[in-house]
């Protein structure tokens, strides 16, 4: 399958995306910080572009995107859902899953609690769906020096070097560096103070409100999430009736174990399409029972 390229220009900057085209129904994918959208290679060069219109993104500040016109207000969590929102109504997208890994695990939550897009679906990779500001974070995250790398706006090639260590232990690539070294700095400080004051969403309450399908996937060796947290919570449409945790797999699961991820997740799109189905037949009769009145 083709994937075709091309940048469309937002309120926020130019944002480059990858596009299968064809396929039954759309995915975004969205990468998380320091990343870019190449991190989804082993997903838009598989089986799954037969079924599935497949599409990922650089986050303004990364890969080929430019750069924030207003960092201060598209490096928080409500600027990048508006500005993923803004590229999706440029594709014609109205209701769409999304696969968020880690930051872009955050912003898909938000745009689900915000209504900015039309989710579906969410699929988490290292995204735990925390309460709102630093007692919060705490709950989700391990305390340690290394996520502290997550909101430095400067790196060092000693921090380059220990962030794609973290992010893709043993199985990365020379252009995980280059992506890391590329990434605008200051989205890092100014997303994390946004999500420290609380800004957005409590995405907690949204995932446990939510009436979509929701998946959490998680490698078992993150080094950043606690695995325990996710039992915790109360999601009406968990996708499999339980968090999955991928052996043998760390912060990035889909780049890490591909093949057994892409099974999963070609499975998680068709149980939103069945849920989306579902939803268009109940209002069709609801609207065929009124129109009888």
């Amino acid at each position: 399958m083709d994937v075709f390229h091309c940048t469309i220009d937002t309120s926020h900057g130019a944002v480059r995306i990858s596009d299968t085209i064809d396929g039954a129904a759309p995915l975004v994918m969205i990468h998380g910080s320091g990343s870019s959208r190449t991190v989804f290679s082993r997903q838009l060069h598989s089986h799954l572009s037969r079924n599935w219109r497949l599409i990922a993104l650089d986050l303004p500040g990364h890969g080929e995107s430019s750069d924030a016109r207003d960092p201060q207000s598209t490096y928080t969590v409500t600027g990048l859902a508006d500005c993923i929102g803004e590229v999706a109504a440029r594709l014609g997208l109205r209701r769409f899953p999304v696969l968020g890994w880690s930051l872009g695990g955050h912003v898909a939550i938000e745009m689900a609690g915000s209504g900015n897009g039309g989710i579906s679906g969410l699929m988490l990779c290292g995204t735990p769906p925390v309460p709102s500001g630093l007692l919060g974070m705490l709950r989700g995250f391990h305390p340690s020096f290394d996520i502290l790398l997550a909101s430095k706006e400067n790196f060092t090639s000693r921090d380059v070097e220990r962030f794609q260590s973290l992010c893709f232990g043993d199985t990365s690539n020379p252009s995980f560096r280059d992506a890391i070294e590329r990434a605008d700095g200051r989205l890092r400080s100014v997303f994390s103070r946004a999500m420290l004051r609380g800004e957005g969403v409590d995405q907690r309450r949204t995932v446990e409100q939510a009436d979509i399908p929701i998946a959490f996937v998680n490698g078992f060796h993150d080094p950043f999430v606690k695995l325990s947290y996710f039992s915790g919570l109360n999601i009406q449409l968990l996708f499999e009736g339980k968090a999955h945790v991928m052996e043998g797999a760390g912060h990035a699961p889909f780049w890490e174990k591909p093949e057994s991820f892409n099974s999963m997740l070609d499975r998680f799109l068709n149980t939103v399409a069945a849920h989306e189905a579902n939803i268009d037949l109940k209002n069709h009769h609801f609207l065929s029972n009124r129109s009888v009145f």
